[in-house]
C-alpha cells in the first residue's frame, strides 16, 4: 500500500511501481486535490483501502509518514511492516513552526519549477522528472498544498512509535534537501527499525526507483510478503 508525498496524487509513484517486481501488488492511495483535509481525514481515507484478507506493508513517502505511523500503531490485521521514505513522524523543521501563519502567503502556483526541482531532485533532476513534478502539482489546489504544509509544521506522531509492533524500514536519501537526517532519530522509539541510505535526492522513489525497489523487495521478503 503506497501513500504519496505532499502532492497526494500518487502520480509521482509511477516510476517506482514500474521498477518493482511485477508480481508485487500495489495499492496507491490518492488524497483529495481540491478539498483541504488534515492528517486525521487523510488517514481515514487511507484506512478505507487497507487490505482485509491478505498480509500487506504500508509504504509512506515524505508527507505521509505520520499517517503510516498512526495506522501501524493501531495494529490492523494483516500488517507485516512499514516503510518510510525520506519521511518523518513529527515536524522535521521545528524552528519553522513559528512561520506557520505565513504559509498562506506562499506563491505555490507561481513557484518556479527549477526551484522546486532543486529542492526535491537536486543534481538528479532531469527534464522528465521536472515535468512530472510540475504536472502533479498542477492537479492540486494551492490552498490544499498550503494546508498540507501547515499540517507538517503542526504534526507530532512520535508518541505512537513505541506502539508499532511490526518491523519498520526507513529509506534515507543521501542528498535530501527537505527532510534532515535528524528526522530519523525519533525512530529509535520503534522496537524493530532498520535504516538504509540510498544515493539520491528527497524524491528518492522518482530519481532512484530501481535502487529503492530492490531495498523494498528485500524488506518484503524479510517480513514474508510473497
Amino acid at each position: 500500500m503506497l501513500l504519496p508525498g505532499l502532492d497526494g496524487t500518487g502520480a509521482l509513484l509511477a516510476r517506482f511501481r514500474r521498477a518493482l517486481d511485477p508480481a508485487i501488488k500495489t495499492i496507491v492511495v490518492s488524497y483529495p486535490a481540491d478539498e483541504e483535509v488534515g492528517y486525521p481525514g487523510l488517514e481515514d481515507a487511507a484506512r478505507t483501502l487497507l487490505p482485509q484478507d491478505e498480509p500487506f506493508v504500508v509504504l509512506a513517502e515524505s508527507f505521509s509518514g505520520p499517517i503510516a505511523v498512526s495506522i501501524a500503531a493501531s495494529r490492523p490485521a494483516g500488517l507485516r511492516g512499514v516503510i518510510l521514505v525520506c519521511s518523518f513522524a513529527r515536524n522535521p523543521h521545528p524552528l519553522l513552526a513559528a512561520l506557520r501563519p505565513l504559509v498562506w502567503l506562499l506563491p505555490i502556483r507561481s513557484a518556479p519549477v527549477a526551484l522546486l526541482g532543486w529542492l526535491t531532485l537536486g543534481r538528479f533532476a532531469t527534464p522528465g522528472l521536472r515535468n512530472e513534478l510540475a504536472d502533479a502539482l498542477s492537479q492540486v489546489s494551492p490552498s490544499v498544498l498550503r494546508g498540507r504544509l501547515r499540517a507538517i509544521l503542526d504534526i507530532d506522531a512520535s508518541a505512537l512509535l513505541p506502539r508499532i509492533g511490526v518491523p519498520v524500514l526507513y529509506l534515507r536519501a543521501s542528498e535530501d534537501r527537505l527532510v534532515p537526517r535528524s528526522a530519523a532519530a525519533v525512530l529509535e522509539l520503534v522496537p524493530d527499525v532498520r535504516l538504509t541510505e540510498i544515493d539520491g535526492p528527497h524524491f528518492l522513489l522518482q530519481a532512484s526507483p530501481s535502487a529503492a525497489a530492490r531495498r523494498v523487495e528485500a524488506f518484503l521478503r524479510m517480513v514474508a510478503i510473497p
